[in-house]
């Protein structure tokens, strides 16, 4: 099932797929497999984003006059592509919320890197201070205040010159999952803001970082039952999930 970007009217001007698969629906929730290159909610750019889309499509598909309620329950960067939840009520929304606020939420993400990591499993903690006038955050020590962050990581397969590794993140800090890789010399391929020597091109032509949010499991906010939601790889993922 997909969701009809064709009565958007930014959707063209942004370049964003013109049909966005929706992983999952329901009367309370909403989960697409989101793009890279599209925004999670709209911003200065004016660029149609995740939200603008579900809402549109979902005011034409089941005939609704009006405003239609859409709740952005956490945020994919712009180059990120997988799994972004959406709620279709305010009691999904919040519930999840506080899901997602209490780390209830276990999210999953597959990265490569540039760079060897040498472990093969373990867990990074880090500080982070974010930069509001540039968008970007950095790893400050115990001298500087920042806020904790930490991350699961498991390696999945190893090349000459990068590494395929999956990513568990216990915090959800902006940036977070960029910075803590960038820090230890192993950047995101094709993240050039944190360091990447690389590009990469996402579907629609634009720019795209090797960062997929695969798999999203929480509790459902009207059911008693634990849920998973994944996305494949796709399109434009380099290798298709091999490291290069």
């Amino acid at each position: 099932m997909y969701l009809d970007c064709l009565d958007t009217q930014d959707a063209g001007r942004a370049g964003i797929p013109r049909m966005i698969k929706i992983l999952y629906e329901d009367n309370h929730l909403l989960a697409i497999d989101k793009p890279a290159g599209l925004l999670s909610q709209g911003d200065a750019t004016g660029d149609a984003s995740a939200v603008d889309l579900a809402r549109d499509d979902l005011r034409v598909r089941y005939q609704k006059p009006g405003n239609v309620f859409v709740g952005l329950l956490h945020r994919l960067d712009r180059p990120v592509s997988g799994v972004l939840m959406l709620a279709k009520t305010s009691k999904a929304a919040s519930r999840l919320s506080r899901q997602f606020h209490g780390r209830e939420v276990e999210k999953t993400y597959l990265a490569i890197v540039e760079g060897i990591v040498q472990e093969d499993e373990g867990r990074w903690m880090d500080r982070l201070v974010k930069d509001n006038e540039h968008n970007t955050s950095r790893v400050v020590d115990e001298r500087e205040t920042g806020r904790e962050c930490g991350v699961d990581f498991q390696v999945l397969g190893r090349e000459r010159r990068t590494t395929l590794v999956q990513l568990l993140p216990i915090t959800g800090r902006g940036h977070q999952l960029r910075v803590q890789l960038s820090s230890r010399g192993l950047p995101i391929v094709g993240d050039r803001r944190y360091g990447s020597s690389s590009t990469l091109k996402a579907c629609d032509g634009g720019h795209r970082i090797a960062l997929h949010a695969s798999r999203l499991t929480f509790n459902h906010p009207t059911r008693e039952e634990r849920m998973t939601v994944e996305s494949p790889l796709p399109a434009d993922w380099p290798g298709r999930g091999r490291p290069n």
